[in-house]
C-alpha cells in the first residue's frame, strides 16, 4: 500500500470513529481508538479540516464533524430516489422466491404502493402502482400497523373492518394479537384475507427509533403459497428489510419525505 493510499484508509479510520453515540472526541480518544501517534492523527485532523469534514472547538479542543457532510448528504439524497434505490433489491427477491414483490408506504388507513416488479411465473398476482388497499387486512398493512404506536393503530382499526371474504379477521382481539405475532416474528402474513386465492407476506423497513418507513411484500396464489413456504418466504423478505435498512440507512427517510410531498405515484 502507497504512502498516500495509507494516509487516506487513515483518514477515513478517523471520520469513523465519530457516531451518533459519540459525536464529540478529543485528540487522545481518537488516537486511541485508530491505533495511531498522536502526532499522525493530530496531521491528518488538519488536513480534514482543512475540507471541512472536521471542526475543531476552539474553546475545547475537541473535534467533531464538520459541514462539508450535510453538503454531500443534500448530494446524495437529491440523486437517491425511489426508483433507483429500491428496484434492485426487488428484483433480487423477485428472482429468489419466483414471486410478485412490491414496496409500499402507508397513508391514513391504507397501504399505497410504490414499486411492483411481476412473478415471471405464468400465473402471477400484482398490485398496481399507485393502488390503494385497506392495512388492516393485507400483509403490507399488519407490517405497518405491528410497528406503529397503539394511537395510530387504534385510529386505524376504529376506521371499520370491512369483511371482505371468509377470512377475513374483523376481531380486534384477534387483529391484536396478530401484530404482536407479527412483532416477535418480523414478518406480517395474509391468507385470503383481502382476496380469495392469494396470500402474502410482508416485512417493514424500520428506521433507527423501530418506526416502519416502508414495508417490502412478497404475494402469490395460495397454491404456490401454502402457509409452510409463507413462513420461509417471511424471512427472506425480513433479511431483505434488514440488508435495505443497513445500506440505505438514515438516507431512507429523506426519501419518504420527499415521496410523500411531491405526491405517490399512480
Amino acid at each position: 500500500m502507497s504512502e498516500s493510499v495509507r494516509a487516506v484508509a487513515r483518514s477515513l479510520d478517523i471520520l469513523l470513529c465519530f457516531s451518533q453515540s459519540e459525536p464529540v472526541l478529543s485528540l487522545t480518544e481518537i488516537a486511541g481508538r485508530v491505533k495511531m501517534p498522536k502526532s499522525t492523527v493530530h496531521r491528518l485532523l488538519a488536513t480534514l479540516e482543512s475540507k471541512r469534514f472536521i471542526k475543531r472547538d476552539e474553546a475545547t479542543g475537541f473535534y467533531h464533524l464538520g459541514l462539508r457532510f450535510i453538503e454531500m448528504a443534500t448530494l446524495v439524497q437529491q440523486n437517491l430516489d425511489l426508483e433507483r434505490w429500491a428496484q434492485p433489491y426487488l428484483q433480487r427477491l423477485c428472482a429468489e422466491c419466483g414471486e410478485t414483490v412490491d414496496l409500499a408506504v402507508l397513508e391514513g388507513e391504507q397501504v399505497v404502493y410504490l414499486q411492483v416488479v411481476e412473478s415471471p411465473q405464468r400465473v402471477k398476482l400484482a398490485a398496481a402502482v399507485g393502488q390503494r388497499l385497506p392495512a388492516f387486512c393485507t400483509a403490507s398493512g399488519k407490517a405497518f400497523m405491528a410497528y406503529l404506536p397503539d394511537e395510530q393503530v387504534t385510529r386505524i382499526l376504529n376506521a371499520g373492518l370491512t369483511r371482505y371474504t371468509d377470512s377475513t379477521r374483523v376481531s380486534l382481539e384477534e387483529l391484536r394479537d396478530e401484530l404482536q405475532l407479527t412483532r416477535q416474528r418480523g414478518f406480517a402474513t395474509s391468507e385470503q384475507e383481502y382476496e380469495k386465492d392469494i396470500h402474502a407476506v410482508a416485512a417493514p423497513i424500520l428506521n433507527d427509533d423501530g418506526y416502519p418507513l416502508m414495508v417490502i411484500a412478497i404475494v402469490g396464489p395460495s397454491f404456490r403459497m401454502p402457509h409452510e413456504r409463507m413462513m420461509v418466504l417471511g424471512q427472506s423478505v425480513r433479511a431483505t428489510t434488514e440488508v435495505i435498512k443497513r445500506e440505505v440507512g438514515p438516507a431512507l427517510s429523506a426519501i419518504v419525505s420527499k415521496t410523500s410531498t411531491t405526491g405517490l405515484a399512480g
